[in-house]
């Protein structure tokens, strides 16, 4: 059986293990719920999860080779208790082997680390998907550049991991613009560009492929993304989705905008 690949948004910093506004608090309910049936609502049970997080950059993709790799608080301000957050799970090193193989079959220069650690991109969301960390998993960078041409690519690549029991997840954010959050014009904007991304998505392979490169050109692509490093998540999963649509399978108002979820195959 072929695994799907998700696009998720992974929340603000530890914002589902915050009980307080305005960063935590009840407005992420659904969106937790949605997460902790992400996994469980899979026809087959992963063996192993790849995730693209959005909180790590290299000079060429570069994965995680560790067997047992920690946690990185890479979040500043918060509660005491959410530098405490455990999540033990193995490290996934027959995919990291075999996503080096993939990439380099395919001509992509590549790279591995036995010393980082899962960002909060990871584990946050996973925390919820999978509270018992028992699925090995491991982590795939963006690259450098920020290339969207070059992510669907590397997704891509990585398309037969879905056949071989690999879940592929892109972490980001369908809304990341740090200074629009709770800015009452920022809702209108993130609702336009997520009609785009959704009507991207669903299209054939080849269509959907040339809008994604030419996101730029979607309505209030820049308010959304300033950075696109949120976005790029996606690319990889598009590209790793073949010839499967998407579809946008969760959508929510948080913190003023839009957040939603998409799902290849």
């Amino acid at each position: 059986m072929k695994l799907p690949t998700f696009y998720i948004p992974h929340g603000g910093g530890p914002c589902f293990f915050i009980d307080t506004p305005p960063i935590g608090g009840p407005q992420w309910d659904a969106l937790a719920g949605w997460l902790r049936s992400m996994v469980t609502d899979l026809p087959e049970r992963p063996k192993a999860v790849l995730v693209v997080s959005a909180h790590w950059e290299e000079p060429v993709p570069t994965v995680l080779s560790s067997a047992k790799p920690p946690l990185l608080y890479d979040y500043y301000g918060f509660p005491d208790h959410t530098y405490a957050l455990s999540w033990p799970a193995v490290g996934a090193t027959s995919v990291a082997s075999r996503v080096q193989q993939l990439l380099g079959a395919a001509g992509i220069d590549h790279g591995s680390s036995d010393e980082r650690g899962l960002d909060h991109g990871v584990f946050i969301p996973l925390l919820l998907s999978l509270p018992e960390a028992d699925i090995p998993t491991t982590q795939l960078s963006l690259k450098a550049g920020l290339d969207a041409r070059q992510h669907l690519a590397i997704g891509r690549a990585l398309e037969p991991l879905r056949e071989e029991g690999v879940l592929i997840v892109g972490s980001g954010m369908s809304y990341h613009n740090m200074r629009g959050f709770m800015n009452p014009a920022s809702l209108q904007h993130s609702e336009q560009f997520d009609k785009w991304m959704t009507d991207a998505v669903g299209k054939p392979q080849t269509e959907r492929e040339d809008q994604l490169r030419h996101w730029l050109a979607a309505p209030m692509a820049r308010a959304v993304h300033p950075r696109e490093e949120h976005l790029l998540p996606l690319m990889v999963c598009a590209g790793a989705a073949g010839a499967d649509a998407g579809q946008r399978v969760f959508s929510d108002v948080v913190m003023g905008v839009r957040l939603s979820s998409v799902r290849f195959g």
